[in-house]
């Protein structure tokens, strides 16, 4: 059985786009998220954050 090591990353994401119909929401983001990181998005309304 192989062992799965904890990551030191409660989130990883990689080259994630998002389109809603025609609109390109996010093109290729990448990041991670350190467990006990506090992580926000910001920008203005209608922007896509959700």
């Amino acid at each position: 059985m192989k062992q799965i090591l904890p990551s030191e990353n409660a989130i990883e994401v990689s080259n994630l786009t998002k389109h809603y119909g025609k609109l390109l929401a996010v093109d290729h983001i990448s990041f991670y998220i350190k467990r006990g990181e506090i992580f926000g998005f910001l920008g203005p309304n209608g922007a896509g954050k959700t």
